[in-house]
């Protein structure tokens, strides 16, 4: 669905001039020059560490300028905070989610500003008011539900909820639909342009280029935190975007792919969740093959593949892994037989944030490294070493995992299950929040694992991630295998049609 561009209003807007921001020698942002008109969306594109965040941190209130100036709605305007800048209409949307898992949704969208009533919380308007937002978002689920049974995907659209409960009239969108399907991103974009109707401005981050035209009125692009392009429409071809983005030409995203072989490495047969995520699916994966596995949100993807993986109990079916029964009751099993998960979000569950790349690498790699129950200190050091240079992971291995971008945090995953020389490598939303450059490199990671012989799994709510990896494509709908599509079958079109069937 592509949504129809209205003209912005000629109200005044935001205006940024001259900004600059600097960590000690690091040049961040160097004199930007911007404007936001209200009812405009304007799509800001860049690689990581472009100075996209950094920008919008800015404007949101939470990092202050070392050069230049601000107006909003034609009066100076320097937010002292993000409680400032809402109070002057202005919201920010992270990436990656700021929610409560322990509170409610109801709670987290009014978090700070919780309603009473006789001096007593009233949990009634809350959960009303919230549900409607979530409702306006396509989700239907009650507000009194605790945010940490939430998916991936629902979290992010409970984050939208509580912007849209602000009623702000500048909207930074990093990277909303980073975690949804193709549905959930059509009701965004509908919600979207029904408030540029109303005169609300958005500034919309995004990695997933192909939206930009759908979505946004101009385009500016950051490079190594200079506005190197703006486009006054958003029609512009993505490949001039890319090479812009990263200032080079870029020949081809996806690699080409190895040859399957006949080996059989994995094979499920009626697999069933308890929770009723997915039911009876049934299917093989070769060695050397990548299997791309798609379907919109709430298809049952993650939760297939955590159950492989050994994360989830199943309730019946059969795993094989090179011809023998696997007994999947936790993680472990499943490593010792050979099967590896990359899981969608690294953040929580693939990195140590706080713990050093070596840290990160030694930890799930402990029964190899140690003798006679002892690790030495030198030995896991140049493991690691070993392990950052084999995937050019652009960092030292002292170097804390939460400060590398999201695409080297990536590689780490990888590189630590890499060392395992598993049979079987899972591999949930890759490149979820990943910019264009480091998504090729990871691309060509994937298409190594399967030229080494490795099976590879691939689950994305990208479509043309998933149709540029695989060999075959596995359609999941109602958590019900509805087709697997040879390579040159796959097609979006043909996709849709199952995961909507």
């Amino acid at each position: 669905m592509t949504i129809p561009l209205q003209p912005p209003h000629a109200a005044e807007g935001l205006s940024v001039r001259g900004i600059g921001k600097r960590y000690g020698q690091n040049v961040v942002l160097e004199h930007i020059d911007f404007d936001v008109r209200p009812g405009e969306v304007i799509a800001l594109l860049g690689e990581n560490g472009a100075g996209k965040s950094t920008l919008s941190s800015v404007i949101a209130g939470l990092v202050k300028p070392d050069a230049g100036t601000m107006t909003w709605q034609g009066q100076p305007y320097l937010p002292l905070s993000p409680g400032d800048a809402i109070q002057h209409g202005i919201g920010l949307i992270h990436q990656e989610t700021k929610l409560l898992n322990h509170l409610s949704i109801a709670e987290n969208v009014f978090l700070g500003r919780l309603l009473m009533k006789g001096g007593r919380l009233d949990r009634r308007e809350m959960e009303m008011r919230a549900e409607a937002q979530l409702k306006r978002l396509g989700l239907n689920v009650p507000a009194s539900r605790l945010v940490g049974t939430l998916q991936v995907a629902a979290k992010q659209q409970v984050e939208i909820a509580k912007a849209l409960t602000l009623n702000a009239r500048l909207l930074i969108l990093d990277e909303p639909t980073a975690a949804l399907g193709g549905d959930e991103t059509d009701h965004l974009f509908a919600q979207v342009e029904a408030l540029k109707a109303e005169g609300v401005s958005f500034i919309y981050i995004s990695h997933r280029l192909e939206e930009i035209a759908r979505i946004a009125h101009r385009v500016a692009v950051l490079r190594d935190g200079r506005l190197v392009a703006q486009h006054d429409t958003s029609r512009v071809p993505v490949r001039t975007l890319v090479e812009q983005m990263v200032g080079r030409s870029v020949d081809r995203l996806f690699p080409p792919l190895p040859a399957a072989r006949a080996e059989e490495v994995l094979r499920v047969e009626g697999l069933t969740s308890t929770t009723g995520a997915f039911h009876d699916v049934s299917f093989e994966v070769h060695a050397g093959e990548i299997f791309g596995i798609a379907g919109i949100v709430g298809a049952g993807r993650t939760e297939l593949v955590r159950a492989i993986s050994g994360a989830d109990l199943l309730k019946s079916g059969q795993v094989r892994v090179g011809g023998q029964v696997v007994r999947l009751r936790e993680p472990e099993d499943a490593i010792r037989a050979g099967v590896v998960l990359v899981p969608e979000d690294r953040k929580a569950q693939g990195v140590l944030l706080d713990g050093t790349i070596a840290d990160n690498l030694s930890f799930a790699n402990l029964d190899n490294l140690s003798r006679g129950g002892w690790i030495s200190p030198s030995r896991a050091r140049a493991f690691a070493q070993r392990a950052i240079e084999r995937l050019g992971v652009k960092g030292r291995i002292d170097d804390r995992a939460g400060s590398l971008s999201g695409g080297n945090q990536q590689k780490v995953v990888i590189s630590k299950w890499i060392s395992r020389d598993p049979k079987l490598f899972i591999l949930d939303e890759p490149t979820r929040g990943i910019d264009v450059g480091a998504r090729a490199a990871i691309y060509e990671v994937i298409a190594d694992l399967a030229r080494g012989g490795m099976a590879v799994i691939v689950v994305s709510s990208d479509l043309e991630e998933v149709l540029g990896l695989a060999h075959r494509v596995m359609v999941l709908a109602r958590g019900r295998n509805m087709g697997i599509l040879d390579r040159a079958d796959a097609s979006g079109v043909a996709v849709m049609e199952l995961a909507t069937a």
